[in-house]
């Protein structure tokens, strides 16, 4: 099961709503994926895995606004990071997603589930330690 727990949290409430979004997504497409009743999977998953490519962009240029407000040293490494993860689920094939739907889109949401929570563990908890 995927889901936000609460050592994810910053106390920066935007963030931390934000980042409970980007769980949500992904326990969304996890949901889908295990629906064993679902006949024909791809429009579904295609249609969220937009929704996260859109929605982690969408975050992304919040938190890094957040962090230039607030002047935060180590800004451009991790915009660098930020920038190395939409490259990574921008380039999801969707053609795979079609074709192996199960298999694809467990790797994929593995490396997102845990990219997320590295970050947000390691990198994001940086951001309000100063």
């Amino acid at each position: 099961m995927i889901s936000w727990r609460e050592e994810f949290a910053l106390g920066i409430p935007q963030l931390d709503e934000q980042h409970k979004k980007l769980f949500d997504i992904a326990g969304r497409i996890y949901e889908l994926l295990k629906d064993e009743y679902a006949i024909d999977k791809y429009d579904g998953i295609v249609e969220l895995i937009e929704e996260l490519k859109d929605y982690t962009i969408y975050h992304f240029k919040t938190e890094e606004e957040y962090m230039e407000s607030i002047g935060y040293k180590k800004f451009f490494t991790h915009k660098m990071e930020h920038e190395k993860f939409v490259d990574r689920i921008t380039n999801v094939d969707l053609n795979q997603v079609d074709e192996n739907h199960d298999a694809y889109l467990l790797e994929t949401l593995d490396f997102v589930v845990k990219w997320i929570e590295k970050h947000i563990l390691e990198k994001d908890k940086m951001i309000v330690a100063g």
